[in-house]
């Protein structure tokens, strides 16, 4: 649903919902090592107690640090250390039971020593030599030793992939709690098994830890547990294993295989297969297969021994991608857009004609990967799925469509109300036949239908307002340069409140600057430099970000009446993940500058 607009202005009321409460000011690590150890002995006594069937919650592991520390004593400044410590015990015994050479270690680079390290950096992140100098060598040393995967480098994005490619099960680790802070919203909402140690400091350089847990860590080993905690760990691999071969061509036959490699129809259908398995989150096919488990019993979600998901179910999933890719190859070229995961777009390696042709390939595959399951889903459930996904089709288009012809437009007005439609057509559509597409394979969706069109509207016009706040940080995933929404002259809400909270002059020259960014020979750098200035003299981020909160806070109103339960916490666990908010740009002017240039 759209927020309620001003007639007269056009404006969206200034109404805050509650936030999340964030732990970044709550970062500090206890000074001494017996208060450590103290916050540590009353976590493992609390950690008794917990229902470990069920993940932890970041407002719930909160409100239960902040009670320890207050009967400890201790104040607010260490309760991203407690929550860290609390999730730690939550996850002991778990990671204990997982085999060491189904475990990653993950190490920070700071810990190396900074002076004459003769380490050099891969792909993965620091190539230790094992010199003994620091403490990265000797966990190396050790972890090795048992069967661990060791990877030395920062952040979750890398540690994630590795978790959805199946070679591990469980985390060992050692960041600084601002590191850990992100790990809440990413590994552990998953259900990932995990155990950090924080490191004594963040100053990134030469710093510290206390070397006994983190070896204690690496050495826990014990029998399997009986209390298995929820996990979408196994769906999220599912999601990412149909797009691997041979598993994609066992789903998705390829037609020309047969044919020799210099044949144009095989070269035509390796390019189009190449880019479906491209890149990307998986986060739609992942939703379908989630709906479809949760609604099902969810035996993949509850670990259970020999589940499956059937074929039809794969397909369904795969068709959803399929036109997820189809869009994003003909979005870029009606934008020329130049990257497209961390590559060059389509059109831009093999020119436009061609992937135009293979954007239509995909959508042609899709609807053909449904309607040949037709007899195994039943004609009823087969028609259904395929309406909806013309619905999202019709819909992608008819926003994709009122963008362009605005970006042509000779008046280019601009109210976030018209920004908030084309966002509620373009992006919404996609999650909605996602979602309603594993609904409708568990069985019938009529109860569920009005309560996934408004959960998917409000998640997806949310999502893309992050989108357009992630564009003005570079984003590894999508493009590598900010302020692209710009250059391509995009109908963004962010130039809407732009255009809504400025100045007369100030809207006169925004237009003047979305104008010239296309024109031949411009200065593109400073006009993006000059756009934001205009857009933090508006405060359009911070505008963008409270809309964001109205939109998720519709979305988890709804959730809130689901059921089952299973797949009420989906939805809530679809709002957290999909709506992961990235931090508002900075006045700075250094990222503007393409990334590895």
């Amino acid at each position: 649903m759209t927020p309620a607009v001003d007639t007269q202005h056009n404006t969206p009321p200034e109404v805050t919902p509650p936030k999340k409460p964030n732990t970044a000011a709550f970062k500090a690590v206890p000074e001494t090592r017996a208060m450590r150890d103290a916050i540590r002995g009353a976590v493992q006594t609390l950690c008794k107690t917990l229902d470990k069937s069920k993940p932890l919650t970041k407002d719930s592991t909160r409100e239960t640090a902040e009670s320890l520390l207050r009967g400890l004593g201790l104040g607010p400044q260490y309760l991203g250390f407690t929550m860290v410590m609390m999730t730690n015990e939550f996850w002991r015994d778990q990671v204990a039971a997982i085999p060491f050479h189904r475990r990653l270690m993950l190490l920070p680079h700071c810990l190396k020593n900074a002076e004459g390290c003769p380490a050099d950096y891969d792909e993965f992140g620091l190539d230790c030599k094992k010199c003994g100098a620091c403490e990265v060598g000797d966990f190396r040393t050790k972890a090795e030793q048992l069967g661990y995967k060791v990877l030395v480098s920062e952040g979750t994005p890398i540690v994630l992939k590795i978790i959805v490619s199946g070679h591990i099960d469980a985390i060992v680790g050692v960041a600084c709690l601002n590191v850990l802070e992100k790990a809440f919203d990413k590994v552990l909402l998953a259900g990932i098994p995990c155990i950090a140690t924080p490191l004594l400091s963040s100053n990134c350089k030469n710093t510290s830890v206390d070397n006994d847990w983190v070896f204690e860590s690496i050495s826990l080993h014990t029998p399997p547990t009986e209390t298995k905690t929820k996990t979408y760990m196994h769906l999220m691999r599912a999601a990412n294993t149909i797009f691997d071969e041979p598993e994609l061509s066992r789903l998705a036959p390829r037609s020309r295989v047969a044919s020799p490699e210099t044949d144009p129809l095989r070269r035509h259908e390796t390019i189009a297969y190449d880019f479906l398995a491209r890149g990307g989150k998986r986060s739609r096919p992942f939703i379908t297969l989630a709906a479809y488990d949760a609604l099902t019993g969810g035996a993949a979600t509850l670990g259970e021994t020999g589940w499956t998901l059937p074929d039809t179910v794969k397909r369904s999933a795969l068709a959803i991608e399929t036109f997820h890719k189809a869009s994003l190859v003909h979005d870029d070229i009606e934008d020329d857009d130049a990257y497209r995961y961390g590559q060059e777009t389509l059109h831009r390696s093999i020119g436009v004609g061609a992937a135009i042709n293979i954007g239509d390939y995909l959508i042609g595959l899709g609807y053909r990967l449904v309607s040949r399951d037709r007899k195994e889903l039943g004609a009823e459930v087969a028609a259904d799925i395929l309406d909806r996904l013309a619905d999202a089709h019709l819909k992608l288009s008819e926003g994709q469509g009122a963008e362009l012809l605005w970006r042509d437009a000779a008046d280019q007005a601009l109210t976030t109300l018209d920004a908030l439609k084309i966002y509620a057509l373009k992006t919404a559509p996609a999650f909605e036949a996602a979602l309603a597409t594993g609904v409708r394979l568990a069985g019938p969706l009529d109860k569920y239908e009005k309560m996934v069109a408004d959960f998917s509207r409000n998640v997806g016009v949310a999502f893309q307002i992050l989108n357009d706040i992630l564009d003005w940080t570079g984003d590894d995933d999508n493009k590598l340069m900010a302020g692209q929404d710009v250059l391509a002259a995009r109908p963004t809400l962010l130039l809407a409140l732009a255009l809504e909270g400025s100045s007369p002059a100030q809207r006169e020259e925004l237009l003047y600057l979305i104008r010239k960014s296309r024109s031949a020979g411009a200065d593109t750098d400073a006009v993006i430099r000059r756009v934001k200035e205009i857009y933090f003299a508006a405060r359009v981020f911070e505008k963008a970000d409270k809309l964001v909160d109205k939109f998720r806070a519709k979305a988890e109103a709804l959730a809130d009446d689901v059921e089952p339960t299973a797949f009420r916490e989906l939805l809530y666990y679809l709002v957290d993940t999909v709506l992961e908010k990235p931090e508002l740009p900075t006045r700075g002017i250094t990222q503007f500058v393409e990334l590895g240039r």
